[in-house]
This record gives C-alpha cells, structure tokens and sequence, in this order.
C-alpha cells in the first residue's frame, strides 16, 4: 500500500458529486437505473461511470460521448488512459478525478487492475482501427466494451471474484447491451469511420466495404439486426438468471437496465429498414414502465436460459491467442 493514501488529499463526497454529473450528463438510462441501488452502491456504481465514461472521452477525443474529435493521436490517448488508471489502482493521485474515483474505488471494492485493463483494451482495438472479421470477433469487441464493464460493475456491488456464475452473468449483460448499442449506432458509427457488424456477415448480404450506410443496402441490414438482437436476447436471458443471485435492491437496478437497453434492440428490430431514420431511444415514460416491471421481475423466479457458447473467459482469451 503507498504510504500516502489517495483519500488524504481528495474528499469521497467531491469524487461522488463529479461522478454524479458525469452519469446524468452521459447515460439517462444508467442514471435512471442506477437510482433504485442503495446509497453505497449507487456512489460507487457513478465512480466507475465516471471511469469508464472519462476514457471513453480520452479514447475518441471527444465531450460525454458526442462528436469524435481528432483520431491521429490515439496511441497517445490510449497511453495516458493506462497511465492514470495504473496510477490510480497505486493509490496514486491522478490529476483527473474520473481516475481518482477509480482509486477510491479499489481501496472500497473487488475491482483489479486486470479487470480495468480489459475494459482498456477495448479502447485499443478502436486504437488500431481494428474491425470484427467474424460474429466471435463482433463478440469479443463487446467483451471489452461492455462486457468486462459489467463484471467491475458486478465488483463494484460486492461480488467476490471467486463468484464465477455471477461474474459470468454480468458480462452476459454487458455483452446484450453493447449489441443494443451496435444495431442502433450502425449511421452513427459509419460517420465515424467504424463498423462492428462483422465484415462476414456484410460478405454473406453482398454489402462492400465502406458502404453499409448506402440506401439501397438498409433492407440488405434488416437480417442482420435480427441476428445480433437474438444474440442480446439470449445473452440478456442468461444474465437475468444471474441477477437472481443479487441482492433484492441491486437485482431491481439490473434487471431495470436490462429492459431498458432490451426496449432499444426490439425497436430498432421492430422498424426494420427505418431504424435508422432517427436515433432510437426510450422516452422518460418508457424508462418508468421499465423500471417498473423490473420490480416485479426482482421479486419472481427468471425463466431458465442456457449459457451461451461464449462467455466471459472464451472472449477474453480471444485477444491472447
């Protein structure tokens, strides 16, 4: 342990306040869900927004998620999102509070540096402009991601690491999400210069390369939401049976998220070739209805699901081989 702790120089409740106006500026989903956590949880559960969101930020050069900026200096950004975040598990203070939110945290919670620097090397592969060949690839990339996001999330509410089924079950949550978030960005991340279908499945629709946006390719895409969502689907079922093993309070937050980012997937399925006339997102009375039937969800059995073929350890090993 360093002989200066990093809580002798920043106060707990300013990194809190900060990590709090990171989460309502950049997720309204994750700031909605994550209201239903008990106070403890919740704090932490903003820190670690405030992470993941700051290196996203640093990552694409970018403000809360919005316009990319720049991209010739990636390596750089990439370099100095591992500086701080090594700094941080060292009990080091960073100069940027998202990463010493994420100091704090480590002193409080399960989260390793190993966790974090899965989550990091998502933010490399976009570094080197890497593209998934295959639907594992797609998979992997949402491992990074989101996946490894949701097994410090799964920490960050008290879950040992020798918890294989409950970690295993997070990044089952994650990985749904993040394939959400790939059906729906499709225009979004195409004017950024990224794809995440995987170049196989655009082969198989006779789509080239650079021009999945084109019009007369939208209803080429149509079967392609409809893969990735039954992928979310079954990755999303597989984590509700993992909830069951939350506290009542967390189980509540989780499967509340889960519906909210399950309702994004089934409206961009639902539209087909319109998905992406306009961006998909849940309205503020949507997201109450979710929450909702999340409280009844919390307080039932889930349905049986079997665990996908790939999970957390096949994905993370992917990058290694």
């Amino acid at each position: 342990m360093p002989t200066e702790n990093l809580l002798t120089r920043v106060t707990r409740d300013g990194l809190v306040a900060q990590a709090r106006q990171s989460i309502r500026k950049g997720s309204k989903s994750f700031a909605a869900a994550s209201r239903l956590f008990e106070r403890e949880t919740r704090e932490r559960v903003w820190m670690l927004y405030a992470w993941c969101r700051a290196c996203d930020d640093l990552a694409d050069a970018q403000d809360m998620g919005g316009a990319l900026g720049p991209q010739q200096n990636a390596p750089a950004r990439l370099a100095l999102i591992r500086e701080r975040t090594a700094l941080a598990f060292a009990g080091q203070a960073t100069g940027d509070p998202a990463f010493d939110a994420l100091g704090l945290l480590a002193t409080e919670t399960p989260i390793t540096l190993a966790m974090a620097n899965d989550v990091i090397e998502g933010f490399a592969l976009d570094a080197r402009e890497w593209r998934p060949r295959s639907e594992a690839d797609m998979l992997r990339y949402c491992y990074h991601v989101a996946g490894a996001v949701g097994v410090m999330m799964a920490a960050v509410m008290g879950v040992p690491g020798e918890d294989d089924e409950t970690l295993d079950a997070a990044c089952d949550l994650g990985l749904a999400f993040q394939l959400s978030n790939i059906v729906r960005d499709v225009w979004e991340d195409d004017a950024a210069g990224r794809c995440y279908l995987p170049i196989e499945w655009l082969v198989e629709a006779d789509i080239p390369p650079g021009e999945v946006t084109k019009p007369h390719y939208r209803r080429a895409l149509v079967p392609m939401v409809a893969r990735a969502c039954e992928l979310a689907r079954g990755y999303e079922a597989s984590a509700r049976v993992g909830a069951a093993r939350l506290r009542f309070r967390q189980r509540w937050a989780v499967l509340s998220a889960a519906n909210i980012y399950g309702a994004i997937g089934r409206e961009v399925e639902r539209l087909g070739a319109h998905a992406w006339d306009h961006r998909v997102h849940t309205t503020k009375a949507a997201k109450l209805g979710h929450v909702l039937r999340g409280l009844g969800q919390a307080n039932a059995a889930p349905a049986p699901a079997v665990r996908p073929s790939l999970g957390r350890r096949e994905l993370a090993s992917l990058g290694r081989t």
